[in-house]
């Protein structure tokens, strides 16, 4: 069975919408798209013309961000952000009330959500509860063997939010198990941060294999939207089939080129390496505190704490202008906190909250 075989099989009989920038190149003297002639806003300042359509996969961006990820063009797809990676891959390949996704919490949420937002149902398989929140391999194993009805198995790696990686060994042996009836969806959102190498190079020989990138994490460009697809080309064409006509705007496309010049590269390796210096002192500033249970420093750009009296601690930080990520309404992360790495003045005032809130202890 093949990658459109395990499709929804009305989406593989869908006749695609056509977009006017689809049927027709956006150059010459464009009266098919029902565009204005001209722009209000001057395109000099963002270097894109508003009044036109963008390209639905601008050829410069794709080329660009091919040569990024090591992979051919064909292998990618550009999303507004991972999410919405996240939530075509649900609708392609989830039926309503009969598939379902595979997750293993504590995780990113997004994949519940897209699951139940297309009436999939949601199987998982909870980290191991020994305080390591590493996955639980035997049982993902089991679930995958058992559960017919799982057609995605959503991974994060590094995961958000205990910072652990997961093994090329293992990815294989999840890919073999889930092959003819499941995609293994590795969403490497803070691949940059960690040593291990991304998952994309295995893509050529493993048609269910899907990784998800961002530039939202490591290029410090949140505020873009701009994330990638990476899969072999008959899943890409699938996920084309239900994409939005122009997914990036114009100044996204615009700017994203921009970010990815020659002379940004070394500004943004500068960037990671600034992070790394700075997590090894965040790390310093929450060892041996004796309020801390459990310090997870994880191979992301963030650290996962379990302590006493965690809604306390966040509210006391924030009174202080300092905005930490609890997890309230997770039982399995009662009483952590997840701690973003900032900037050496973030640190300092975070150390002197934490001193202060200690003296009170």
């Amino acid at each position: 069975m093949g990658i459109v075989e395990l499709a929804r099989p009305e989406i593989v009989a869908m006749k695609p919408y056509s977009s006017a920038r689809t049927e027709a190149p956006g150059k010459g003297i464009l009266l098919n798209a029902n565009e204005a002639p001209w722009p209000l806003l001057s395109d000099t300042l963002i270097g894109a013309e508003l009044n036109r359509y963008p390209d639905p996969q601008p050829a410069d961006l794709l080329a660009r961000l091919a040569d990024l990820y090591q992979v051919p063009e064909e292998m990618v797809l550009m999303t507004r952000g991972s999410d919405e990676g996240i939530d075509l891959l649900t609708r392609v390949f989830c039926r309503a009330g009969q598939d379902a996704i595979l997750q293993c919490p504590p995780t990113f949420g997004m994949y519940r959500i897209a699951a139940q937002t297309q009436g999939a149902e949601v199987v998982s398989v909870p980290r191991m509860p020994d305080g390591s929140f590493s996955l639980d391999r035997q049982a993902m194993l089991d679930a995958l063997q058992d559960d017919q009805r799982i057609k995605l198995v959503f991974l994060t790696s590094p995961n958000n939010p205990t910072g652990d990686v997961i093994g090329e060994d293992y990815l294989e042996e999840l890919l073999r198990v889930s092959r003819n009836r499941a995609l293994v969806i590795v969403d490497e959102a803070y691949a940059e941060f960690c040593r291990q190498p991304s998952a994309s190079g295995m893509i050529t020989a493993n048609e269910n294999l899907v990784v998800l990138r961002t530039m939202s994490k490591a290029w410090a460009a949140a505020g873009l939207r701009c994330g990638v697809v990476l899969a072999q080309p008959a899943a890409i064409a699938l996920l084309r089939r239900v994409i939005a006509p122009y997914p990036l705007p114009s100044p996204v496309v615009a700017l994203a080129l921009r970010m990815l010049g020659r002379d940004m590269l070394e500004k943004q390796q500068n960037l990671l390496q600034q992070i790394s210096d700075n997590k090894r002192v965040l790390i310093g500033v929450l060892e041996n505190r004796p309020f801390i249970r459990n310090l997870i420093p994880g191979e992301a750009n963030f650290v996962l704490i379990r302590v006493d009296e965690a809604e306390e601690l966040l509210a006391f930080c924030a009174q202080r202008n300092l905005v930490l990520r609890g997890f309230p309404a997770d039982p399995m992360l009662r009483g952590c906190i997840r701690i973003s790495v900032g900037s050496e003045n973030d640190i300092a005032a975070l150390s002197a909250a934490l001193d202060e809130w200690e003296s009170t202890r």
